[in-house]
């Protein structure tokens, strides 16, 4: 994700660190990776079925991925083939978290 929202800033922003607004939205990403119930098992977004997004991040990721997107191929093949893979998987089950209760 970050790999997108720099290849977006650099070529809208200008410069070669991340803006305030990308990077914010960046580190929001991140957060949500972080809390996703799939784990390392996510699918990719087109396929979830949990909309973990705010709604206007979820617009500002869209346009992200959908003009860095078609260019990760050039600039980031090995990422832009795994994404491909990760699409072609369904969604699993979410992991549970493990109460405290016992047997």
């Amino acid at each position: 994700m970050r790999a997108m929202v720099a290849m977006y800033c650099r070529r809208h922003h200008g410069g070669r660190d991340l803006c305030a607004d990308c990077s914010e939205l960046a580190d929001y990403a991140d957060r949500k990776l972080d809390r996703c119930p799939y784990g390392g098992e996510k699918p990719a977004c087109t396929h979830c079925p949990i909309h973990c997004y705010r709604p206007e991040q979820r617009a500002r990721m869209r346009e992200v991925m959908r003009f860095a997107g078609p260019r990760m191929i050039w600039r980031h093949p090995y990422l832009a083939i795994r994404h491909l893979l990760d699409e072609r998987k369904g969604a699993p089950e979410p992991a549970r978290k493990s109460g405290s209760g016992g047997d």
